[in-house]
Parts: structure tokens; C-alpha cells; sequence
């Protein structure tokens, strides 16, 4: 168990405001992703819109839906813009109000001078039909999905995507389920890649949140269709020069915090698609008429080089932090708000220095991470660029460097920052994403284990237009053991699998990302197994997705069946064998409680959040390494289980009687459950009862949670995983009910 090291500073609730300049260090892939947009406020207006115009205008849009709202509960945020536009305004319109005891808020943004809806989200109070089992299905929020697209587009063509995800999503029985699609603006019939549209429908058929990419003020042309070559020609060449790359990929299940490595085949990053008019293959530098080859693997460092310095204190780190940090501007504060010895999500003793830029109207921060044992960068974000640009002054994309440039300017960084990873490391084999607004290169400098290429695991390297370092990340993970390339498939059987899902679907996309330009090419973009997320098992020749979707098996029970693979499918009941499950077997108390914790509550149960949190060992036989460590801990923190024995029994079976003392406690009603003897239980068998799980048996039943079966409570009987499943659900309704969660415990 880690304890942290203070260095004699406070951290405050400040370092932890807006996410919005965290690292961009905690990419998981070398896909080049494009940052989210910056808002900026701008002091005036073409146009003067009042809050009562953005009222009306939101009550137009919905009508009767938001009348229990008055115009004291909105707030307006005028004159917003994103930098890297045309200039077009926004207008912010938000509410909060509390309802029957209940918060709800919401908020909707208008664009341009005819305030159209760009994005509304709305939190309505929890209902009954919205929870499992929902009232609509997904087909039926589908369709009102669909219709909702149709009248807020006002005539424009779009269509429905495909739905790449097919499961349960993994949150909280107590919340509303949540059904998410994605349309694609179309011409001509054929999506635009850029242009989408998002909307969420609860379980009760309300839609509760909208987006679409604003285009305002631009005109954009097209591809001619009558242009487009023969798409079965263009798949044929696209197979004759088909190439493939054996690769390590790193899998991390957020919840265990377990990582596994696979080795996989992928087709090659290189090649993006082919022009459908031109036949040209689309790289990342553009169209070219010769197929993309792959870059050879040059390691940044043929040897290992000594670390930066051996080891260093907080003292050191804080001054290192300070260099690192400083900003050349009296409108901007820097404050390091803590300076603390401890480890990071790799299990890596780091030294973090959390910080805060303060500035005329607030202040921005996030966490500066350095290696304890060599004093090297692990995780570094410049965030001055966007502080200057707050606070009104020029910022550093005056000047631009050439690609070429860029990365040497990278190298040097890391020669001087990181030196001692570089003979893991790779030279760049894609190529950078150039951040067009601040001039910004970043590059990724891929880990090479026996030969081949590690996803998952790289260096992450951005280069200001100055040659200044913008970001420095280094995602290093320790493996126990890398599998053995000897025994995956050839390339050759690999690229025949490959051959056989290959399609190709037609799209509008623009060949570069740059701002002024505004025409969208015919493309024909590769799909393999029709799944964007699924890859080749190199040792299987099998396909594997990277989000294991739904189960394609079923449990079978004649009365609990649809909450069983409903709790199996959101992953909060773990079965292995689902043939030959037995929903009436019965269920242990550390099984039953695993489920409790998972369907009620947000927690982590890896290593990580285990040293973090500083937790103490509440039972003997439950030390930090066992699996049920995380779920005993906070079920005794939440006062589910009690103490009272120096082991916890996970193995015997839970009893009917024991549930009820769960369940109610879980609700918050332990102090009138012990009053036993006010309690009068009607049950045939109510002798049975334990005297002292006397009120917690009445409540339990008289609430629904745990019923009785012809007059028989049967309180000794174990419970089984079907009871555990129906009953779980019953709970999870009783408390959006009354409100009172378990979910950040």
C-alpha cells in the first residue's frame, strides 16, 4: 500500500478544475485524433440576442416540454466561438431547477444569426420506465430517433449509421438506459465523414441529447457520383496490394485494471482509401498513384542510454516543474499546488506536481508527471498557447517549422527528457497529425518489442511551431511475458483472411483537414469483418473485437431469464459457461455482494486505485490482492456489511433473510430495521426468522424486493442467482425512487 509524500503544499480543489487542457498523453493508440474544439469568449456581437429570444426559441423547438421552467431558471452565455472556424457565434441557454425534490438541468446551444440548434442535453427526473426493463425498445428509440433528425434538419438528407456497438452498456441499475445513434449527413445519398449527428433517447422515449456539426456560413462542393470508377475494380486492386503488419496489442480492462497482450494482425495504417474518380490511394500526405509502402523500423537509439540523473526529490521536481512551467506574461500566475511522491496507472513511482495557471477571470491546471528514479518526463502538457490566447496575447504559432524540422526538434527532446526508453522506441511509421491552428506536430514514437510494433504502448511527442515541446508522454508498460511470434499464422494466411472480409464503402471525405478547404472527395474506405473495431488473432486466425460486444449466448431460466443475460450482457454478472449455467444454483456471498457493488455503484477494483486510495484492510482473509478486495471495502463503507467478524465468509452461500439486511441497509434503513420488535411478520414460517432480521425481512417484503411464495418467506433458504438477479433490479428501482445512491462510494 503506497502512502503519499507530501512536500509542504495544500492541494487544493482547484488543481482539479477543467479537464479541458489535460495531457492529450493518455492516447491509447497511434491514431492520430483530432483535439476537441476551444471555446473562446469574444466581447461583442453582430447580432444581440437576449436570454428571452433563447427562450422562445428553445420552446418553439420543444413545445410544452420545458413549461415548468421559468425565465429565472435559465442562464444565458453569449458571443462563444470555436477558433478554428469561420467565426460563426454561439449562444449558450442553460437550466437548473429542482423538481419534486429532484435536480434536473439541461442546456441547449444555438448558432448564427438564426439560432439554429446545434447541441441540447437534458437530465430529466429518474422514471420507472426508463430503468431496465425499458418501456421502448431499441428498435422503438430508433424510430424516434429518427424522427426527432427529421424534424430538427429541416429537410436535409441524412441516414442512419451502423451501429457498431451491439451490448448492454456497463452503468448503474439505477439509472436510465441510454440508446445512442449516429447519422451521417448525406449528398447525393452517400455519407459526409465530417458532417454527423447524435442523439440519445432514454428508456421512456425521451430524447435527451443532441448534436450535430455546425456549418454555418459555408458551401461546400462535391464529387461528381458520375465520376466514380467501378467499386469492384478498385476492391480487386485494393486486394492485389493488400499488406498486413504483425503487432503486439496491449488490452486493459479499466475495471481490474488486468492488461493482457495479444499479438495481431492489422492491415496497414498506411492507406487510408482510394479516390473513387481517380483511382489514387489516400495517405496521410494526400493522393498518391504508387500504394503506400511501409516504413522500415528505425530504433531512435541503437543502445540504452544513461537516465537524465539518478533519482531526484520533491525539492528537485518542484524546481524542475517550475523551469518547465514558467510563463512569459504578467496576465498569467503560475502556482504549483502540490508536489507528492506515489505511483501511476503503469504502477511507475512518479513524482506528480499538480498545478494551476490564474488569470484575470479564473484559472487552468492539470499534472505534470516526473520518473522518481531517473527525473525523466513521463507525462508533460504545455498549456500556455491556449492561456495566452485567454488572456489576449499573442501566442507562439507565429512561426512555423517544416515536418522535418519538427521531428528533429522531437529527438532532441526526448534525447534530453527520456533518454533512457529511446532503445525501446521506434522512429515514427505514421505520419504526424499537424495541428493546423497553433502549427502544432505530434508525433508517435511506436515501442518495438521482438521486431515488431506495440499498440498500445508509445511515446507521444508535440512539437510547437517555434520548436518548443508542447507534450511529452511516455505510456511505458511493464509485461511479464510478450508471446511468442514463432507460433502466429503467416503473413500470407493472415492477408487471405484479410482478402475475404474486405469491402469497401463509399463516402464524401476531404483529403486533408485544413480549414478553407471545402471539397469533399468520392472515397472508397476499406472495412474488414464489418467491424471498425475488431482485429485478426494472430495465433487463432480468428476474429476478436477490442470491445467485446453483447454475448451471442443466452441463459435460459423460466422466469428470470431476460434479467440474467441482462446483468451477464452489462457485464456485472461474470459467466463463463452460459450452457450450462443454473440460474437456481445458489449464489455466495461474495458473488452476491460483487454483484450488489457492480449494479449499484462507480469503483475501480485494480491495483492502482487499491494504493491510491490508502484503504484499510477490513478482514483477514481479504487482503489488497484479492479479487473481492475493492467490492468487502466499500460494501463495509457504504455499511452494507459489518465488521463483526475478523473474516468475511465469501464463500458460503448467502441466505434469503441475509439479502433483506443487504438490501435495506443498502437503502439506507438500518436504523428502523433494528427496531425488530415493532415489526409483525404475517408468514407462515415467520418463526423461522432470525429475531434480529425481523425488520429487515418486513421491510425487504412489504417494499417488493423479496417476496414470498404461498405465504412462505422461507428467510434460511439460499438464494439463488435468478432471486439474486430479480430482486437486485426491484432494489435498483427503490433507490432512483428515493434518491439516494451508492454510485461514488
Amino acid at each position: 500500500m503506497v502512502i503519499l509524500k507530501k512536500f509542504g503544499i495544500v492541494l487544493t480543489s482547484s488543481a482539479l478544475s477543467l479537464g479541458m487542457f489535460s495531457s492529450m498523453a493518455h492516447a491509447s493508440t497511434t491514431m492520430n485524433m483530432q483535439p476537441e474544439n476551444l471555446h473562446i469568449q469574444v466581447a461583442a456581437t453582430e447580432k444581440n440576442f437576449t436570454k428571452n429570444d433563447l427562450i422562445k426559441k428553445l420552446h418553439d423547438l420543444f413545445p410544452k416540454k420545458f413549461d415548468f421552467l421559468s425565465n429565472s431558471d435559465f442562464y444565458m452565455n453569449s458571443g462563444r466561438f470555436y477558433p478554428d472556424d469561420d467565426g460563426t457565434l454561439r449562444y449558450d441557454l442553460s437550466f437548473h431547477k429542482t423538481v419534486n425534490g429532484k435536480q434536473v438541468h439541461g442546456g441547449v446551444t444555438f448558432v448564427g444569426e438564426e439560432l439554429d440548434i446545434e447541441q441540447f442535453y437534458y437530465q430529466p427526473p429518474v422514471e420507472k420506465e426508463s430503468l431496465f426493463p425499458a418501456k421502448v425498445s431499441k428498435e422503438d428509440a430508433r424510430k424516434i430517433a429518427d424522427d426527432f433528425v427529421k424534424k430538427y434538419l429541416g429537410g436535409a438528407e441524412y441516414q442512419l449509421e451502423t451501429d457498431p456497438f451491439n451490448y448492454y452498456p456497463s452503468q448503474l441499475l439505477s439509472e436510465p438506459i441510454r440508446y445512442s445513434f449516429s447519422f451521417a449527413r448525406t449528398k447525393n445519398q452517400i455519407s459526409i465523414m465530417d458532417q454527423r449527428i447524435e442523439v440519445t433517447v432514454l428508456g421512456n422515449g425521451e430524447v435527451v441529447n443532441f448534436y450535430q456539426n455546425a456549418m454555418q456560413n459555408k458551401t461546400f462542393t462535391f464529387d461528381d457520383t458520375k465520376q466514380q470508377k467501378d467499386k469492384d475494380g478498385i476492391l480487386e486492386k485494393m486486394k492485389e496490394n493488400l499488406t498486413v503488419d504483425l503487432q503486439y496489442q496491449i488490452n486493459n480492462d479499466y475495471r481490474t485494471g488486468d492488461r493482457s497482450v495479444q499479438l495481431v494482425y492489422q492491415p496497414s495504417t498506411k492507406l487510408r482509401g482510394v479516390n473513387a474518380a481517380t483511382g489514387k490511394w489516400l495517405t496521410a500526405d494526400g493522393y498518391s498513384a504508387e500504394f503506400p509502402k511501409n516504413t522500415k523500423i528505425e530504433m531512435i537509439s541503437a543502445k540504452q542510454l544513461p537516465p537524465k540523473q539518478k533519482g531526484i526529490t520533491l525539492e528537485q521536481a518542484k524546481k524542475i516543474a517550475e523551469q518547465l512551467l514558467k510563463v512569459n506574461s504578467d496576465k498569467v500566475k503560475l502556482n504549483i499546488e502540490s508536489v507528492e511522491e506515489t505511483k501511476n496507472y503503469n504502477g511507475q513511482e512518479v513524482i506528480r506536481i499538480q498545478y494551476m495557471y490564474q488569470y484575470a477571470n479564473g484559472g487552468s491546471g492539470t499534472s505534470l508527471e516526473l520518473d522518481k528514479k531517473t527525473g525523466e518526463i513521463v507525462q508533460y502538457s504545455d498549456m500556455t498557447s491556449d492561456l495566452l490566447e485567454r488572456s489576449g496575447e499573442k501566442s507562439k504559432k507565429e512561426s512555423s517549422l517544416s515536418q522535418k524540422d519538427a521531428l528533429t526538434q522531437a529527438i532532441k527532446y526526448l534525447k534530453e527528457w527520456a533518454p533512457s526508453h529511446l532503445h525501446n522506441y521506434a522512429m515514427p511509421v505514421d505520419e504526424p497529425y499537424l495541428e493546423e491552428r497553433l502549427g502544432t506536430y505530434n508525433f508517435s514514437f511506436p515501442r518495438i518489442v521482438n521486431g515488431i510494433a506495440v499498440m498500445g504502448d508509445q511515446i507521444n511527442v508535440g512539437i510547437g511551431a517555434d520548436g518548443s515541446l508542447n507534450s511529452l508522454y511516455v505510456n511505458y508498460q511493464e509485461m511479464e511475458k510478450w508471446p511468442s511470434i514463432d507460433k502466429a499464422i503467416s503473413k500470407e494466411e493472415a492477408k487471405a483472411i484479410l482478402k475475404k472480409t474486405l469491402s469497401l464503402n463509399l463516402n464524401y471525405m476531404k483529403s486533408d483537414n485544413k480549414k478553407d478547404n471545402l471539397h469533399y472527395d468520392l472515397v472508397y474506405l476499406p472495412s474488414f469483418n464489418e467491424d471498425p473495431l475488431s482485429f485478426l488473432d494472430a495465433n487463432s486466425g480468428e476474429w476478436s473485437s477490442l470491445y467485446n460486444g453483447k454475448s451471442s449466448s443466452t441463459i435460459s431460466h423460466s422466469w428470470a431469464a431476460e434479467e440474467l443475460n441482462y446483468l451477464m450482457n452489462a457485464k456485472v454478472l461474470d459467466i463463463k459457461d452460459t450452457k450450462n449455467f443454473n440460474g437456481d444454483a445458489s449464489v455466495s456471498k461474495g458473488e452476491a455482494l460483487k454483484v450488489m457493488m457492480n449494479s449499484l455503484t462507480y469503483f475501480y477494483s485494480n491495483s492502482y486505485y487499491n494504493e491510491t486510495e490508502n484503504k484499510n484492510q477490513t478482514f483477514k482473509n481479504i487482503d489488497p490482492k484479492h479479487p473481492l478486495y475493492q467490492v468487502v471495502e466499500r460494501a463495509v463503507d457504504a455499511g452494507i456489511i459489518k465488521p463483526d467478524n475478523q473474516n468475511f465468509d465469501f464463500e458460503s452461500p448467502i441466505k434469503k433473510e441475509e439479502l433483506a439486511v443487504w438490501y435495506i441497509r443498502v437503502l439506507g434503513l438500518d436504523q428502523a430495521a433494528r427496531n425488530s420488535n415493532i415489526y409483525k411478520l404475517d408468514f407462515a414460517d415467520a418463526n423461522k426468522v432470525k429475531p434480529e432480521y425481523a425488520g429487515y425481512v418486513a421491510l425487504a417484503n412489504s417494499m417488493g424486493l423479496l417476496k414470498t411464495d404461498q405465504n412462505n418467506f422461507y428467510p434460511d433458504r439460499e438464494a439463488t442467482y435468478a432471486e439474486l438477479a430479480v430482486s437486485i433490479i426491484l432494489l435498483a428501482h427503490e433507490i432512483s425512487e428515493k434518491g439516494n445512491s451508492l454510485r461514488y462510494y
